[in-house]
């Protein structure tokens, strides 16, 4: 308790593993808004999206605890994180949960692969305010500092006004020392092309890596987050965990007449 205040609970993961540079600068520049409870992935996951593990056992270690602040890890996926660390960790729901920093951006298309937006998707279906950051560097030594004063004003901010139930916030930082300043913005219409190099096994066998290029498929379009992350722009773009494409629905009732 704080002034009769009680302090606010963050519930933090993401999909890099409990080591990472990005979610631990992610755990002292949030500490001071509430008591911090993290639980993430033991090792990368990057890429799982909202799996979870229906098949294998979970387990938990306490990595380190200190004042306001404890670090779990888990063996699962970033949704099993989440999913442990509320049944298991925290005493009371949160009033945050937090994705990120991810190391790479999480903009346009690859929301739907991501870890990272698993995580924030997680805490919006459970009702709970949810932030999901991004950087577009993939060093694990990436500088996260010109993040900071906004991480720490959006977080803040959604503290204190909530978000619309339902809504979480997708926010990418382009790889720059300075922004040029925030835009809010809608994903933009992206493609994923080669993605997958053959590679041959001394030992007689065949195997690939999942890469690829991605392409804006709208690259004029301003109102995008891929636009104003090749702009020198912080995107924020609100996501619904409701899919429906509500336009489709008259087209597709008349089917059935």
């Amino acid at each position: 308790m704080e002034n009769g205040k009680r302090r606010a609970l963050i519930l933090i993961s993401n999909d890099d593993g409990y080591h990472a540079k990005g979610i631990n600068c992610l755990i002292e520049w949030v500490r001071s808004f509430g008591d911090i409870i993290v639980c993430a992935p033991e090792s990368a996951r990057s890429g799982f999206s909202c799996a979870f593990s229906a098949t294998i056992p979970l387990t938990l270690k306490l990595r380190r605890k200190e004042e306001g602040v404890a670090v779990w890890s888990c063996n699962g996926t970033p949704v099993d994180c989440v999913k442990m660390a509320l049944a298991e960790l925290c005493p009371r729901k949160p009033d945050l949960v937090i994705g990120g920093i991810n190391h790479g951006d999480n903009a346009s298309v690859n929301t739907h692969y991501s870890g990272t937006m698993g995580v924030t998707m997680e805490g919006c279906m459970k009702y709970i305010p949810s932030v999901a950051f991004s950087l577009c560097d993939h060093r694990s030594d990436a500088d996260f500092e010109p993040l900071r004063p906004y991480v720490q004003q959006l977080t803040e901010r959604v503290l204190n006004e909530g978000l619309p139930t339902g809504v979480c916030l997708n926010v990418n930082f382009p790889l720059l020392p300075q922004f040029k300043g925030v835009r809010v913005c809608r994903m933009a219409k992206g493609t994923w092309g080669n993605e997958l190099t053959r590679c041959h096994h001394p030992r007689g066998y065949d195997y690939w890596w999942m890469v690829g290029h991605y392409e804006n498929d709208e690259p004029q379009a301003t109102d995008t987050d891929r636009w104003a992350l090749d702009n020198g722009y912080v995107s924020v773009t609100p996501e619904r965990v409701d899919v429906t494409a509500y336009e489709a629905m008259d087209t597709l009732k008349g089917w059935f007449l």
